[in-house]
C-alpha cells in the first residue's frame, strides 16, 4: 500500500504531462516515509464523459484517492495526505493558473478485514536492491 489513482478529465491532457504527475504523487507518497516502496502503486484513469460545474467544455478536474492500509494514526494520514497533495498543486499550478481546474485529494482507509493481497514485488524490489549495491 498505497494505492494512488488519478482520475482526470480528457481535456487536462493537454494542459499537464500526465506521466509527469504520476511520478510526482508516486515519488511523493514514497518521500513521505510512510509506505513501503514495493507496495505503492500510481494509476491514471482518465474521463472521457463527465460534466463540471457550468458544464463548460474548458472546466477540467484531477481527483486523486490515496487508498492506504488500516492502523495509522491522524497525525501520520493528515501529514502524508498533505504531502502528496502539496505536490499534486505543485505539479499542476501552471495549468491551475491558466484554465478552471478542480483539484481535489481524499485519503481513504481499506478495511483490513476486507482486504485480499498476493504480492512477490517486495521480494524482487529487495533483490534489485541488493544488487544494485554490490561492487
Amino acid at each position: 500500500m498505497p494505492h494512488v489513482v488519478v482520475e482526470f478529465s480528457a481535456n487536462l491532457r493537454c494542459r499537464a504531462d500526465i506521466a509527469r504527475l504520476l511520478h510526482t504523487v508516486h515519488d511523493a507518497a514514497l518521500a513521505t516515509g510512510v509506505f513501503p516502496r514495493g507496495g505503492t502503486r500510481t494509476r491514471a484513469e482518465e474521463r472521457t464523459d463527465y460534466l463540471i460545474a457550468d458544464g463548460h467544455p474548458d472546466n477540467a478536474f484531477v481527483h486523486v484517492t490515496l487508498r492506504i492500509g488500516h492502523g495509522r494514526d491522524l497525525e501520520t494520514r493528515k501529514r502524508a495526505g498533505q504531502q502528496v497533495f502539496d505536490a499534486l498543486c505543485a505539479e499542476l499550478a501552471q495549468a491551475s493558473a491558466t484554465t478552471p481546474l478542480a483539484i481535489s485529494f481524499e485519503v481513504q482507509e481499506i478495511d483490513p478485514d476486507l482486504n485480499f493481497k498476493h504480492n512477490t514485488v517486495h521480494a524482487h524490489v529487495a533483490a534489485r536492491d541488493a544488487n544494485r549495491h554490490r561492487p
